[in-house]
C-alpha cells in the first residue's frame, strides 16, 4: 500500500503487488469497484520483498537491497545480503525511508536517497518480521518480540511470544499472527510513556520521546504538553541538586516562578494568590521533605533560588509576579544576611515591606 499515493485520485488507494513469475512488480489502483493496473516494473534480479513511499520503490531482490524510482527509472544499491539465510524484510517508516534487515542482527534504516540518517537498531539474528509503531521498531523472531526505539536506537522491551508467523503495523495498530491465532499490540498512550519515565527520574529518555512524538500530536497541544514536561524533569533535576541543568529546563519550561518559591515555606506573600499547578509537578511538600532535613542541601537550594530570583526578576518571567519574586528574594537575603540585601532595598522593588518586616528586624 503506498501511503503517500501520487495518483491524487481520493476514491482508490495504490498498491503494489510481486509478480514471481514475471520477476517485476506490479503497481495497481484499487477502486471500490474495480482494480486497474497502471505499471509494471522489470526488477535485474527477482524480487521478494517490498515497501512503497511515493513514486520510490524499496526492494529486497535474491542479492541485495535497492531503491527504484519507478517514474524515471534511477536505481540506487543499498547493501548485500544473502535471502538463503535470512529472510527479507522491508518497511516503510515514513517519507522517503525505509526500515530493512541488515547483517549481523541489525535494522538498518535508509532514505531514498540511500544513505541512513538514523543509527541502527540491534535486534536478533533470527528476525522475521517487523513493523513500525512511532516511535518504535517492533521485531518478531521466534521466541520473542522486542520493541525498539527509532530515537535513541535502544531495546525498550521484550515479550516471550512463540510460533509467530507475521507482524504488521496497519492504521497506528500492530497485529501478530500465529498458525492458531491473530493478536493486537496495544501501546501504552505516549503521554503515559513519557510519565513512567520521568517517576523513574529518566529524564533524557522522556525528553527525548517527548521531541519524537511531535511529528504525531498537534502544535499547540504538543507545546502545552511538552512545557509541562519540561518543568517536571527541572524539578526532578533540582531534587537532585543539579541546578544548571534545573534552571534552563525552567527557563525552557516557561515555569510560573512561584512554583519553585512555594516549596520554600514563607518566602511567598501572605497576600499572594498562588496556588500550585494541578496535577502537581513534582512530589514535594516542601524543602524539608526535598532534603530530608539535610541542612547542607536546604543552604544549596537557597543559594540556587537568590540566584534565579535575582535573574529572572528584571525579565518577561516576572511579569505580574514581581511582588512575589522581589518579596522572597529580600527574605533570602535578609536570613543569610546577605550583601545584596542593601542594594535590593536602595533600589526599585516591588517588595511588601508589611510582610516582610519581621525578616528585617
Amino acid at each position: 500500500l503506498n501511503e503517500n499515493p501520487v495518483n491524487g485520485d481520493p476514491f482508490c488507494v495504490e498498491v503494489c503487488i510481486i509478480s514471481v513469475k514475471r520477476r517485476t512488480i506490479q503497481l495497481f489502483l484499487v477502486y471500490e469497484d474495480r482494480v486497474q493496473i497502471v505499471r509494471e516494473v522489470s526488477t535485474p534480479e527477482q524480487p521478494l520483498a517490498v515497501a512503497v513511499d511515493g513514486h520510490f520503490l524499496c526492494l529486497a531482490l535474491t542479492t541485495q537491497y535497492i531503491i527504484l524510482n519507478y517514474n524515471t527509472g534511477f536505481s540506487q544499491d543499498l547493501f548485500p545480503y544473502c535471502s538463503e539465510e535470512k529472510r527479507p524484510i522491508v518497511k516503510r517508516i515514513g517519507r522517503q525511508e525505509f526500515l530493512l534487515a541488515g547483517p549481523g542482527g541489525l535494522g538498518m534504516f535508509a532514505t531514498v536517497a540511500g544513505i541512513s540518517q538514523r543509527a541502527p537498531v540491534r535486534w536478533s539474528e533470527n528476525v522475521i518480521g517487523a513493523a513500525i509503531c512511532f516511535p518504535y521498531v517492533i521485531a518478531l523472531d521466534d521466541e520473542f518480540i522486542t520493541v525498539h526505539s527509532m530515537l535513541d536506537q535502544q531495546q525498550k522491551q521484550t515479550l516471550p511470544f512463540k510460533e509467530g508467523h507475521i507482524l504488521q503495523d496497519f492504521e497506528g495498530r500492530v497485529i501478530v499472527a500465529t498458525s492458531k491465532g491473530v493478536y493486537i499490540l496495544v501501546p501504552l498512550p505516549l503521554e503515559k510513556q513519557i510519565q513512567d519515565l520521568l517517576a523513574s527520574h529518566r529524564v533524557e529518555e522522556a525528553l527525548v520521546l517527548a521531541k519524537g512524538a511531535r511529528r504525531n500530536i498537534p502544535k499547540e497541544k504538543f507545546q502545552v504538553m511538552y512545557r509541562r514536561i519540561l518543568q517536571q524533569a527541572g524539578f526532578i533535576q533540582f531534587a537532585q541538586l543539579q541546578f544548571l541543568e534545573a534552571k534552563e529546563l525552567f527557563r525552557s519550561g516557561q515555569l510560573d516562578v512561584r512554583e519553585l518559591i512555594s516549596l520554600y515555606p514563607f518566602l511567598l506573600p501572605t497576600s499572594s494568590s498562588f496556588t500550585r499547578s494541578h496535577p502537581p509537578l513534582h512530589e514535594y511538600a516542601d524543602l524539608h521533605q526535598l532534603t530530608q532535613g539535610d541542612q547542607e542541601k536546604m543552604a544549596k537550594c537557597k543559594r540556587f533560588l537568590m540566584s534565579y530570583l535575582n535573574e529572572v526578576r528584571s525579565t518577561e518571567v516576572a511579569n505580574g509576579y514581581k511582588e512575589d519574586i522581589d518579596t522572597a528574594l529580600l527574605k533570602l537575603y535578609a536570613e543569610a544576611d546577605h550583601d545584596s540585601l542593601l542594594d535590593l532595598l536602595v533600589t526599585e522593588n516591588s517588595c511588601l515591606l508589611t510582610d516582610s518586616a519581621a525578616w528585617l528586624e
